[in-house]
């Protein structure tokens, strides 16, 4: 009988239902978003940890939470070994986990977590050889928890106390306990390089870099967002606050003849502000032409995007077959009735893949110019062009969030404005004119 491999690998993920998995990304991602994170970190790991297996004897294991077995299955194949996680504190479940893997013959194992973009193969492999001269083995993350913990058989008696609840599970003192007990047990360790996790929405930056595949994220691509706006300056600064931080952008704010002060709060905040004629068509096309960047991002001036979006937008945009994306969409409200329309309204997007422009329109400004830019509309230039931009590529739907404001629903009804909106895309589709359609809205909106 052939002796079973020495070293195990234990990654804890969760299954990638939306609402119940990486909850603190959220507000940030959306409900849908959150799950896609967690879902792509988790392949990501995977794969990772799948360059050991021609490197090393070793057996890999995925313990999960939420999902059945089915599901896990379905979603995860190749040599894995599947388990579900003991219920109970962190702490416990991972004292199972490690007590199954020694009580199978395993000498030495790992567990690692999926949110960590910056782990390598490099790094499980130094985690498990220093385990063959020390008893404990940890990768610290820079918020005092750990993303790595390793531990042998031989020692795994006096080890337990390391699991035990006697760790303030979930807060920054986490590694600093466990390195105490250690030393209590006289546990000899080592400790790996320090990495970044991803817990909340400032810190997914992190994964946006490793994303696209550099350490310190693509910059060669500048995006140019530009924003129609008329009127708005209740919004406005709120929209260009949420892009502060993001790298190797300009921002362009066209001003369609406000008389409330929009422009001049815009320019307050340091950016480009241009002056058009009226229409939000006009008003796009006006910024692209003065536009500098390589990928041109179209941004309703009500409507703010989470941290690390040009990452995700660079990252789709350099993809083989892909023509435009757009933002996941969320909107801003806590009302159940528009948790239902964004739901609606996100997998049209990601399915028919024909997103709107409240959900941040981005294209290569090469292929902007090629199509000629918006046809001059007074409504609907957002699905016109997208129908075009159809033909020449897939349309990416990322998971980061384009946040936007929900006045437009409860203006009139929520129920009501939908109905609008489906009216609106059926009079498009039977060749109703752009001018009657106009009319049409702004009648159904009460705005004579």
């Amino acid at each position: 009988m052939p002796e079973l491999p020495a070293e195990r690998l234990i990654v804890f993920t969760r299954y990638p239902e939306p609402g119940k998995t990486k909850t603190r990304l959220i507000p940030a991602l959306g409900p849908e978003g959150a799950a896609e994170l967690q879902r792509r970190m988790t392949e990501r790991v995977l794969e990772t940890a799948g360059g050991l297996l021609s490197a090393r004897q070793i057996i890999l294991e995925v313990r999960y939470e939420g999902g059945s077995r089915e599901q896990m299955e379905s979603w995860l194949s190749g040599d894995v070994l599947l388990a579900a996680q003991q219920k109970g504190p962190l702490g416990r479940r991972m004292l199972v986990a490690f007590e199954d893997a020694f009580t199978a013959g395993c000498r030495r194992a790992v567990i690692i977590g999926t949110d960590i973009p910056g782990i390598t193969a490099a790094i499980l492999s130094a985690a498990l050889d220093r385990l063959r001269n020390n008893d404990l083995v940890l990768g610290p993350t820079a918020d005092g928890g750990y993303y790595l913990i390793g531990l042998c058989k031989s020692t795994f008696d006096r080890a337990r106390s390391l699991l035990s609840d006697e760790i303030p599970w979930g807060t920054q003192q986490v590694l600093q306990a466990t390195l105490k007990i250690a030393d209590e047990c006289s546990l000899s360790r080592r400790l790996l390089e320090p990495l970044k996790d991803i817990d909340r929405p400032e810190d997914l930056p992190v994964w946006g870099n490793v994303y696209r595949g550099s350490p310190e994220g693509p910059l060669a691509d500048r995006i140019s967002i530009i924003i129609p706006a008329l009127n708005e300056v209740a919004t406005i600064k709120d929209t260009i606050l949420s892009l502060q931080g993001a790298r190797n952008i300009e921002v362009i704010v066209v001003d369609g003849g406000s008389h409330d002060g929009t422009a001049q709060s815009a320019r307050q905040l340091g950016v480009s502000v241009l002056q058009s004629n009226p229409g939000r068509a006009v008003q796009m096309n006006a910024g692209a032409a003065h536009a500098t960047g390589d990928i041109l991002l179209f941004l309703h001036a009500d409507t703010k995007l989470s941290p690390g979006f040009e990452n995700y937008v660079r990252s789709a945009a350099g993809k083989p077959g892909v023509s435009a994306g757009a933002f996941t969409l969320q909107i801003d409200s806590s009302l159940s009735s528009l948790r239902i329309m964004e739901r609606v309204a996100n997998l049209r997007s990601r399915y028919a893949r024909m997103p709107y422009g409240d959900q941040g329109i981005f294209v290569s400004a090469a292929l902007f110019d090629e199509l000629g830019g918006f046809a001059d509309m007074p409504i609907m230039e957002d699905f016109e062009f997208i129908r075009r931009l159809q033909k020449k590529g897939r349309i990416e739907i990322i998971p980061a969030v384009a946040r936007t404001s929900a006045r437009r629903w409860l203006s009139v009804g929520i129920w009501r404005t939908w109905w609008i909106n489906q009216i609106m895309v059926a009079g498009f589709y039977l060749g109703v004119s752009p001018q009657r359609l106009a009319a049409f809205y702004r009648r159904a909106k009460g705005r004579g």
